[in-house]
């Protein structure tokens, strides 16, 4: 519908809403002048039972959730107290030339009390729930609406911060390690002398054979961050030892060792080196005491 269409159809509707209002309007004075208003209160009392209808149905059209089910139960409410107090102007036509006694809506005296209480507690409920409902409206915020390109461009934003770790990847194998063999113990000849420590040739690991397939890690568009300089502090402050120093520093460590307690691990947790180093430290202070009981007489 254009917009002059709009226009017609909002000036229609507020013109039948006008003549309604006019029509109910002749009632609710009758009725207030039945219970007591006088000619001024008389002629604000429609204001106040079907003004506060106009302002529900207006909340209705801005709440939303538990408070617009709120604005229609008030508006559902005044509508049906406005329809039954018209409906017992057109009942009672002493009414009509307000001829009729003070507070006497109806011959029965419990439909009387039920009217009487009805009009009268109409007045206090619009104070009460249309302030209510002009408080929520106005504290009411609308959400945000969103085009179809801004929701493309934040989906395709979320896709681009994915970390990798949330990318899916297949299960690598489970690595199978080979057990390397002990190299043999250094035979040494007792009848010569014995080669410096320098001379003992070391013995490579030989590599280990993995039946892992080979899997290469998902690529990540997001940059590596810088991780920076190591302090001094983090770093051991112990001197690299050479060879002789290590033999030096285990001859001096296990002078009063008997051969039993001379082997490799305790070797290696005194002089706190490497299994392999600690291997050869023994090999070797074994060698030199052979050679010094064989040389004693």
């Amino acid at each position: 519908m254009n917009r002059t269409g709009r226009i017609l159809l909002v000036a229609a509707l507020v013109g039948v809403v006008g003549m309604a209002f006019r029509v109910s309007w002749n009632a609710l004075r009758d009725i207030a002048n039945a219970i007591g208003a006088d000619h001024t209160a008389a002629t604000l009392y429609p204001f106040v039972v079907d003004g506060l209808m106009a302002l529900a149905l207006v909340a209705t059209l801005v709440l939303v959730d538990r408070d617009r089910t709120f604005a229609l139960k008030v508006l559902g409410t005044y509508t049906g107290a406005s329809l039954v107090l018209n409906y017992v102007h057109g009942l009672v036509p002493a009414l009509h030339g307000a001829s009729v006694d003070w507070g006497r809506l109806a011959d029965w005296d419990p439909a009387n009390w039920v009217l009487v209480l009805l009009a009268t507690s109409l007045p206090v409920g619009s104070i009460y729930f249309g302030s209510d409902l002009v408080a929520k409206v106005l504290h009411h915020h609308p959400a945000p609406i969103l085009s179809a390109d801004a929701n493309a461009e934040e989906s395709t934003k979320t896709e681009r911060n994915r970390s990798t770790a949330d990318l899916p990847e297949s299960t690598p194998a489970r690595a199978v390690l080979t057990r390397l063999p002990m190299p043999a113990p250094v035979a040494v000849d007792l009848g010569k002398s014995i080669p410096p420590l320098k001379s003992i040739p070391s013995i490579a690991p030989a590599p280990v054979k993995s039946t892992a397939r080979a899997t290469v890690p998902a690529a990540s568009t997001r940059p590596r961050r810088a991780t920076g300089r190591v302090p001094a502090a983090a770093k051991s402050t112990r001197p690299k030892r050479t060879p002789a120093q290590l033999l030096d520093e285990a001859r001096t460590i296990t002078a009063g060792w008997p051969d039993e307690q001379i082997t490799a691990e305790g070797i290696r947790r005194t002089v706190h080196t490497s299994p392999a180093n600690a291997r050869k430290l023994r090999d070797t202070l074994l060698a030199e005491r052979a050679a010094t009981a064989v040389g004693t007489p």
